[in-house]
């Protein structure tokens, strides 16, 4: 049995070993602020990081990374702009442009390929070939 400190409250609660270390109370207060960003940002299409900040009382970093989760996307008129982390591409949503991760996707699939073997194979043995005993047979 695992037991944390929520990082949020500093209530004691059993950690199940999965995600943020964050009691049940705080999830679900997470989850209710982010339902209210998604509807303010769905219902306002221009607003910008700062006016979702200030009008559901939720801090810019917040915003951020649940944009980099990509549970959040801002419209085209609000003028937000993100940066693939990887090559610097503007994006809306996520960490990365679709190019980089289509490009990550196919390096990942390359390392599990299994290379054709590169081992000797074995020859079989013809009756030719086989190894003989001189004895009492042999006659």
């Amino acid at each position: 049995m695992d037991i944390r400190n929520c990082r949020k409250c500093g209530r004691i609660f059993q950690y199940s070993g999965v995600g943020p270390v964050v009691c049940d109370n705080c999830k679900k207060e997470e989850e209710r602020l982010f339902e209210k960003v998604s509807d303010y940002i769905r219902d306002n299409p221009g607003a910008n990081m700062n006016d979702v900040s200030l009008a559901n009382d939720v801090s810019i970093s917040q915003i951020q990374q649940w944009v980099r989760e990509e549970r959040l996307q801002f419209a085209k008129e609000s003028g937000v702009v993100f940066y693939c982390e990887n090559c610097g591409a503007p994006i809306r949503t996520g960490r990365y442009c679709d190019k980089c991760k289509a490009n990550m996707a196919q390096d990942l699939e390359g390392m599990y390929h299994r290379p054709q073997s590169t081992a000797p194979q074995i020859k079989r043995r013809s009756e030719r070939d086989a190894m003989r005993f001189m004895g009492k047979d042999d006659v």
